[in-house]
């Protein structure tokens, strides 16, 4: 929480420098930042909210599904975060992990691996023995007892990647295999290429910049207010104002068949987004003036 004294915790808000410090926080910066540093993948979620006229941040870590995240490598001032080091949340405060904990995470994954094992025992046993084929990822090989079925071309095979498990489904899952890049006819690249480039000129504007578009439009809009207008106007969903940019195809299909959308998929807005957020915001600090005159119906209430 950002705008909570320590000691007393006591809610004070954000300072006006904090908050602009807050709200030039790139989320996808910010991701990039970690990947770098962390392995496995750190999710997370941030915003910023107002209560009572003062404006407060929130920054909410996730779980780790596949623990433990390791430092990739020494980071920070006077480098804090070492190579190799694991650190760990004990109540209010981080530090490095202690025996115990690890020893409960190294539990986890060995159980992990035989529920795997059990899993997949399981599937060959149901589709039988005969039907069943392993994919080697090594040497880029699908094969069934000692036959090769299916050789993929070794610039295909490099680009093959576990996802972490559960992510790609956003539920506990199965670890998923997914292809890095579409397997399209050659004939059919130009083609994408052009649609995706016509969608980035149709919807020109990446979050952070729509949200310093609508502060060119009303000065007073803040990055929270931003966000709760996309929220609370479903604007992500209406592509009049937005559109989803999917890593893939699969992910794209999967919306248009199910209406499912990864939790990560950045959306990216248009001008008529602009607009309308900058009414929505404009609106709501009109109402909060007319609201603190004297003959405000309720304003006592409050």
């Amino acid at each position: 929480m950002f705008g909570v004294k320590d000691k007393p915790q006591l809610p004070n808000g954000m300072s006006e420098k904090s908050i602009q410090q807050f709200e030039k926080l790139d989320p996808e910066k910010m991701t990039g930042f970690l990947l770098d540093i962390f392995d496995p993948q750190i999710d997370y979620e941030m915003a910023s909210f107002d209560i009572g006229g003062k404006t407060f941040g929130v920054m909410h870590v996730y779980p780790s599904i596949f623990k433990p995240v390791i430092a990739k490598k020494d980071e920070g001032k006077q480098q804090t975060i070492k190579n190799g080091e694991i650190y760990f949340r004990y109540g209010g405060r981080t530090q490095k992990i202690q025996f115990a904990e690890l020893s409960a995470i190294i539990d986890g994954r060995i159980k992990q691996t035989n529920d795997s094992w059990i899993d997949l025992v399981q599937k060959i046993g149901q589709a039988g023995p005969a039907n069943a084929a392993i994919l080697d990822t090594e040497e880029a090989v699908i094969g069934k007892s000692d036959r090769q079925i299916l050789v993929i071309d070794d610039n295909l095979a490099k680009k093959l990647k576990f996802i972490k498990e559960g992510h790609f489904t956003e539920t506990d899952g199965d670890p998923t295999l997914q292809l890095v890049g579409d397997v399209v006819p050659v004939s059919q690249v130009e083609v994408i290429k052009r649609i995706r480039e016509n969608l980035h000129k149709e919807y020109p504007y990446s979050a952070m910049e729509l949200v310093e578009e609508v502060k060119k439009v009303v000065s007073e809009a803040r990055q929270g207010k931003v966000w709760k207008a996309i929220a609370d106007n479903d604007l992500k969903a209406n592509s009049q104002y937005s559109a989803y940019v999917f890593r893939n195809k699969k992910q794209e299909d999967e919306y248009k068949n199910a209406g499912h959308v990864p939790k990560v998929t950045p959306s990216i807005y248009n001008k008529a987004a602009v607009d309308f957020i900058a009414k929505v915001i404009g609106d709501g600090i009109d109402d909060s003036q007319q609201g603190d005159s004297p003959d405000a119906s309720g304003a006592g209430d409050l």
